[in-house]
């Protein structure tokens, strides 16, 4: 019945949009990726090679015309962010069907290492297994991969890039799954802007942003400031004296520098710092991440050699996290551990794009070559049930890696009807210094070196776009793909609800081997559609595995390289522009994930992957009239999953509906509110030991200033 209201209620909004209709103007779809007009992004990024509007940039590491990319892309521009219903990054993200994050909540109230990227449903975990970037810098955490979502401030954003498929043709590890990048607003003069905002479960929000330029020097500074009560996690009947709502806040704070030194020459600079604590639920469940980030970045282009641009970062970064044993009946709780993480990375890469040049058509090649360092230990107090002089009393583990690659790609336009993209990529990663030292209770000692390994991976990729008739584009593609382990995977144990993991110092890289294609039909104007099939093959994927016996301190899965799984599946997805005030946007994703080959796990094959829905969509109508008010309704549908990678505890699909409208009051200020989950539909998000619950009824409403000349 609520599916069916929701349904009518979508379908009445688009009606009444078609009866006040005006004839289809050229202006932007919502997701403008399947329109060919991406937003405008003036030449001031630092970060990114001049585009112009209808360009994108992550899915070949040059500005290319949308339309004209082999491979699929999904854009998020300015305006969908400014209206999203989203408080948080990762629930903006989740608005796009094939992208999801490891665990169903939000990151209000999720574990940061439960924050892990998944594009396409490939064997989602803590650990993303798709890379993100943010002005391309990685914003995946460097000890585990995970993403800080709440480290991005939403006021920065120009637009979010979403490319679904293997990337490490061009970014080597961690893009296995596709990469999604957040490109920073352009600095164009002075500008003032803010939100402030305050709703249910206690949240508050301030955020602002300021900018100028003076001449060739232009800076930008931004800070977002967010705290919540949270909301109870645990299940009601599975609620026990200890259990409470989870809160969390963050702070962020962010500056970028720029200067043209010369026609020829631009230089860019950042810092940014990240500090979030929050609550899983009890007094003894609590976790705590900050991080520092320095950037430094050049280009230089000439007219014989073409363009250089050189990148350069660090980061250090720290993450504690205490965990609890509970009662059965969860009437009492005592510490049970303390884990203390910190890390650091450095890295720099170096790309070479040549002049384009004629040999049966246009060539345009692209070389480039980075480096990486992470390193980082694990530090772990543990507090034994009982006193035995065998129980581990402080485990110090850790280690460092080393990744080097080179890139090579020719983007060759043999005709403006038909593009070709060819790129091979060489890496090359070292686990070094890797260590282990634990100490019992009874003054035991033990302590073991890992001998250090390395391996080597060729990425290649090929891409078709053709063009036959005007309105119509075919795509294609196929790639190869890897992700070596992370620290985290490789040396820290962890804790979710009552189920302990150990880690896998012997883990080896993931390899993925996969495709796609589609076509994207523009026939009737103001109204694009897209449907692109895929077809993944995942070769050792690391998963939580379930042991068949248990390890003397009761943990009872590890991490371990599975075998091999397929997943498949179909992405479709159709903007309407219904009118200059009226837009609409339908899209679906639908993900066949199966476990081939389990060597060791005979009971894992057949089995779908765990955390992995089959089903996703999303329905967003939109009314936009400066004169009278903004509107969104969004419609987000998730299907059925399992918890577990033995598909023993299953957890229901559910739909949610938000919304936002905002209206101007004078000049640059604007009143809105927003609210997500509006029916305050009560769903699962883990089954890890307990029944955890997703975000309730969450509305807020506050006031916006705009100030720009």
């Amino acid at each position: 019945m609520i599916d069916w209201l929701l349904t009518t209620a979508l379908g009445a909004l688009l009606l009444a949009g078609l009866a006040g209709a005006e004839p289809p103007t050229p202006e932007t779809n919502p997701r403008e990726a399947t329109t060919g007009e991406a937003p405008q992004s003036e030449d001031s990024r630092t970060d990114a090679p001049p585009v112009a509007q209808g360009t994108v940039v992550t899915a070949t590491r040059l500005p290319r015309p949308v339309r004209d990319v082999p491979s699929t892309v999904i854009v998020l521009p300015r305006a969908e962010i400014d209206r999203s219903p989203s408080l948080t990054q990762d629930g903006l993200l989740r608005t796009v069907p094939s992208a999801a994050t490891f665990r169903r909540t939000s990151s209000l109230v999720s574990d940061p290492t439960a924050q892990g990227l998944n594009l396409r449903g490939l064997a989602p975990s803590g650990v993303s297994r798709s890379l993100v970037l943010v002005d391309g810098i990685p914003a995946n955490d460097p000890f585990g991969g995970w993403v800080y979502w709440r480290s991005l401030p939403r006021l920065g954003m120009d637009r979010v890039e979403v490319v679904p498929s293997g990337g490490s043709a061009l970014y080597g590890s961690a893009a296995l799954g596709g990469v999604v990048q957040i490109f920073s607003r352009p600095i164009t003069g002075p500008s003032v802007e803010g939100d402030v905002a305050y709703g249910l479960l206690g949240t508050g929000q301030l955020a602002v942003r300021a900018a100028d330029r003076w001449g060739p020097v232009g800076a930008a500074v931004e800070t977002e400031l967010l705290t919540t009560h949270g909301h109870p996690v645990v299940a009601p009947e599975q609620r026990g004296a200890i259990d409470q709502e989870a809160p969390s806040n963050h702070a962020t704070l962010n500056g970028r520098v720029e200067v043209e030194a010369s026609p020829a020459l631009r230089l860019g600079g950042r810092v940014g710092l990240f500090r979030t604590n929050q609550n899983g639920g009890t007094t003894f469940t609590t976790a705590r991440a900050e991080s520092a980030l320095l950037g430094f970045d050049a280009r230089l282009t000439t007219e014989s050699s073409g363009q250089f641009d050189l990148q350069l970062f660090g980061r250090r970064q720290r993450f504690e996290q205490r965990r609890a044993r509970v009662a059965q009946d969860r009437s009492t709780e005592v510490l049970s551990a303390i884990q203390d993480v910190p890390a650091d990375e450095e890295g720099g890469s170096l790309m070479w794009t040549a002049p384009a040049w004629e040999l049966g058509g246009t060539h345009v090649l692209a070389a480039g070559a980075d480096v990486r360092r992470v390193a980082g230990t694990s530090d772990e107090r543990l507090f034994p049930a009982t006193a035995n002089p065998a129980a581990t009393a402080l485990r110090r583990t850790g280690g460092e890696q080393r990744f080097g690659g080179l890139f090579l790609q020719d983007l060759y336009t043999v005709t403006p009807e038909v593009e070709l993209m060819a790129a091979l990529r060489w890496d090359v990663w070292r686990n070094v210094e890797g260590t282990r030292r634990v100490e019992r209770l009874g003054g035991e000692v033990d302590s073991v070196t890992f001998a250090d390994r390395s391996e080597q991976q060729l990425s290649p990729r090929l891409g078709v776009r053709w063009r036959p008739w005007e309105p119509l584009t075919l795509r294609a593609s196929g790639y190869r793909s890897f992700r070596a382990p992370t620290l985290n995977e490789l040396y820290r144990p962890f804790q979710v609800g009552t189920v302990l993991t150990a880690a896998n110092e012997t883990l080896r890289a993931e390899r993925l081997i996969g495709g796609e294609a589609g076509v994207e039909a523009s026939v009737m104007k103001g109204l694009t559609s897209r449907v692109t099939g895929f077809w993944n093959e995942l070769e050792e994927p690391i998963i939580n595995a379930t042991l068949e016996t248990p390890l003397p301190d009761g943990t009872a899965r590890q991490r371990q390289n599975l075998g091999r799984a397929r997943v498949r599946g179909v992405e479709a997805s159709t903007d309407w522009r219904v009118s200059r005030q009226w837009t609409a946007l339908l899209a679906y994703t639908f993900v066949d994930s199966e476990v081939r080959a389990a060597p060791g796990n005979p009971d894992l094959v057949g089995k779908q992957l765990a955390q992995d829905p089959a089903h996703r969509a999303t329905a967003i109508v939109t009314f936009d009239d400066p004169a009278l008010l903004t509107a969104t309704l969004q419609l987000r549908v998730t299907g059925p999953q399992f918890e577990d990678d033995l598909n023993e505890r299953g957890m229901g699909g559910y739909a949610v509906v938000d919304a936002f409208v905002s209206r101007r009051l004078v000049g640059g200020l604007e009143v809105f509110a927003a609210v997500e989950n509006l029916l305050d539909r009560r769903y699962l998000v883990g089954r890890a030991g307990i029944d955890t619950l997703g975000q309730p009824l969450m509305l807020r409403g506050g006031l916006r200033l705009r100030m720009a000349p």
